[in-house]
């Protein structure tokens, strides 16, 4: 990733996610480390949310997933019935059994893996993946900043705002858990629009797994209520966040 610039304090994100080009490039980058204390704590900084974020997306296979997978394979036949015949074999296309026996294997242990174990659908699987792509891209941008907040009612939110791309990505730790009935709902406070960013989904270890806000635009700020289940359509308590964004 080529990413040369007159300003190196611009690629402090990039850096964090060894995404500069190896040699002169990468070398002029941390040789500046050395003497920018801003830069130093800006890559301290990203590489704490990228590990954050890339922890909080992966999810523990279901429990008795290996052993539903083996009882499947198991149940299989994995080599041909045994022919005692001399006959000459016709010249004719027949199915062959040992690649029959594979397919039908391969296709018991795919069913297990995605029907079975009602871990994801494909189409969530996708839009996943989707998400985790486009929050990878909003942590490498040259321009991405760095931001955190204290919650009025307790724990930290650490944004990382690529203004260029008008969007942004939330980790939260920290927060108290709240009641039965009850969830974070992010804002993107403007004038005069309040538009919902997105519910936080719940905290794994005392942290919120990633959250990717678009649409952020000059003047946004970000909020965060405690909102019924499902989320509001606009804040219905008062924010015990209001971080404004430097775009």
């Amino acid at each position: 990733m080529r990413l040369l610039r007159h300003d190196p304090h611009s690629l402090s994100g990039a850096y964090a996610l060894d995404a500069l080009e190896p040699g002169a490039e990468r070398d002029r980058f941390t040789r500046h480390l050395s003497r920018c204390q801003s830069c130093a704590s800006e890559v301290r900084g990203f590489c704490e949310v990228a590990t954050a974020m890339a922890f909080a997306v992966t999810t523990e296979p279901p429990a008795g997933l290996r052993d539903r997978v083996l009882a499947a394979a198991a149940r299989t036949r994995q080599l041909p019935p045994e022919i005692r015949t001399h006959a000459r074999p016709r010249r004719t296309r027949t199915r062959v059994p040992w690649l029959s026996g594979v397919v039908a294997t391969a296709s018991i242990v795919v069913a297990v893996l995605f029907g079975f174990a009602q871990a994801h659908t494909q189409d969530e699987l996708n839009q996943v993946r989707a998400e985790n792509h486009a929050i990878s891209l909003v942590l490498s941008a040259p321009e991405a900043k760095l931001l955190t907040h204290t919650v009025t009612n307790g724990g930290v939110a650490t944004v990382v705002l690529a203004a260029d791309r008008h969007e942004l990505a939330v980790v939260t730790t920290g927060l108290p858990a709240l009641p039965p009935g009850k969830v974070y709902q992010l804002w993107l406070i403007g004038k005069p629009a309040i538009t919902s960013a997105g519910l936080l989904p719940p905290a794994k270890d005392g942290r919120t797994p990633p959250v990717l806000a678009t649409g952020v635009v000059k003047g946004d700020t970000l909020g965060l209520t405690v909102e019924p289940a499902g989320g509001s359509a606009q804040p219905t308590t008062k924010p015990i966040l209001a971080l404004p964004l430097p775009v």
